[in-house]
């Protein structure tokens, strides 16, 4: 029977292991649309990606945007010809769209991403540009 440091220690090894095993490389950070304003503004390489529909998309998107539909087929073999060290902000609508595109972006090994959490309606609703171009 183990000791109960040495069962402490055991899963302290074992979440590290896990943590290595599943990317913990990669650096994921929640922003708000204020936040990501200043670091889009900080940072004119950053990559934005709107993972809405098409329809949705031309109905409005932060300048610059590029679309990739994470509900295609193919949206892991599109992300999967993006630059892994290129920084990219991912949003959707509302967060939960982009919350499933990022696990695909960790699997596939991209370590700069910031998600803007409260999606598209967020960045409205915090009076951001936007466009229709």
């Amino acid at each position: 029977m183990l000791s109960k440091h040495q069962n402490t220690q055991g899963m302290r090894i074992l979440i590290l292991l896990l943590l290595t095993l599943i990317g913990a490389h990669a650096d994921i950070i929640d922003v708000t649309a204020a936040e990501a304003d200043r670091k889009l503004k900080a940072d004119k390489k950053m990559i934005i990606i709107d993972v809405r529909t098409p329809a949705e998309f031309k109905k409005g998107h932060l300048s610059e945007a590029q679309n990739i539909n994470v509900k295609d087929e193919k949206f892991k073999d599109q992300i999967g010809k993006l630059n892994r060290d290129t920084t990219y902000l991912l949003h959707c609508l509302s967060g939960a769209r982009s919350a499933r595109a990022l696990a695909i972006f960790k699997e596939l090994g991209f370590k700069n991403i910031l998600h803007l959490t409260p999606g598209y309606r967020g960045w409205q609703n915090a009076k951001l540009p936007t466009t229709k171009d």
